[in-house]
């Protein structure tokens, strides 16, 4: 169906046919371009450069249980990252998000030992505080307007200072007891933070998990009414809620997921060394905003995927572990990380512009 902008006479002779007669204002864009408008291509083809760059650095690295520390890093940034991309297309991000995964596993640690219970009371205590904390900074964004930055600044010096002053005031010390001999421990152990063997390598469940989640974000993003509901709310939540979009329950749901995520990274620590620093946790927030960033999603909301912070964090995940193998001096990783979040930054921009230019 097209409309024309002159009137003509009717003519009998038929329409030219074949790819050389077409209409530049409804002939289909090239594939290459339309790839380009998905915002995973961009860090697809940069996690592939990278991969690529340290199979040649670092031998290493081609080892299978290289590879498996490698995803291993890359699963325990990435099941953060999911949440935290969901919340920037949703238009929001959480500065507490690192500090707020060692808030769940002191309180699990804590409350499980000091009342010489059942981790798994502990464990579900977690859950509870995790989901109240991303509760409270969607609540305090959606009735006061603050912006998230500045509410969640706040709650990451409120967890920040109550982790070290709490863990003191409970163990005299700055790291919690060991937890290892406690009932449920093994049990919860093998759901959170236990390993299985494919060819040999012993792969760790987080990588799993972190897929699992991944696929399980995609499909909530492309084919459910929640996932149109983040997209609407993130390019501009009051013409949303002019059209029935329920804003407040998505920014809210929105926090608690990133609670959710932090609980479940948190409970992998835990399980995973026995005990919990109190004074970690401090500056992962920026990775997982920069695994989500580097995977596409805008700062702006209302754009981004649930697969681009994958490549994001694996990204991440191989630099890390990369620069180890290869030897070199690990002092120059967060330098590294600072070129990669910049050239990936700039090459989002370029293939956005790229796949919208005529």
């Amino acid at each position: 169906m097209s409309m024309t902008q002159h009137a003509e006479p009717a003519v009998t002779t038929p329409p030219a046919s074949g790819p050389n007669k077409t209409d530049g204002r409804t002939s289909e864009r090239p594939l290459a371009l339309r790839l380009l408008a998905r915002p995973e291509v961009g860090v697809f083809l940069g996690a592939a450069a990278v991969y690529v760059f340290f199979l040649i650095a670092a031998p290493p690295v081609r080892d299978g249980s290289s590879m498996s520390t490698i995803l291993y890093q890359s699963s325990t940034i990435g099941i953060m990252a999911l949440p935290v991309a969901l919340l920037m297309i949703g238009g929001e991000f959480d500065l507490s998000s690192g500090v707020a995964v060692l808030t769940s596993a002191l309180t699990a640690s804590m409350l499980s030992y000091q009342l010489t219970m059942n981790v798994w009371v502990g464990v579900i205590a977690a859950l509870v505080v995790s989901l109240a904390v991303g509760f409270f900074n969607g609540w305090m964004v959606v009735k006061t307007g603050l912006p998230s930055f500045l509410v969640t600044l706040g709650t990451f010096l409120i967890l920040q200072g109550a982790n070290l002053a709490v863990t003191k005031l409970v163990t005299t010390n700055v790291a919690t007891d060991d937890i290892s001999d406690m009932a449920g421990f093994d049990q919860a152990k093998k759901i959170f933070a236990s390993s299985f063997d494919i060819g040999g390598v012993q792969v760790k469940i987080t990588v799993f998990y972190w897929l699992v989640f991944a696929a399980i974000a995609t499909w909530v993003l492309l084919r459910t009414k929640y996932g149109n509901w983040i997209f609407a709310v993130g390019g501009n939540k009051d013409s949303s809620r002019a059209v029935g979009v329920p804003v407040t329950f998505t920014k809210i749901s929105l926090f608690m997921l990133v609670g959710l995520g932090a609980w479940f990274v948190g409970m992998h620590q835990l399980f995973t060394f026995n005990t919990v620093q109190s004074g970690e946790g401090v500056g992962q927030e920026l990775i997982y905003i920069a695994a989500a960033v580097i995977g596409g999603c805008l700062l702006t909301g209302g754009y981004g995927s649930a697969i681009g912070p994958v490549f994001g964090a694996f990204m991440f995940g191989m630099v890390n572990q990369g620069i180890v193998f290869a030897g070199w001096n690990p002092d120059w990783f967060k330098a590294f990380l600072g070129v990669m979040l910049l050239g990936a930054v700039l090459i989002n921009l370029w293939v956005r512009q790229s796949a919208t230019r005529r």
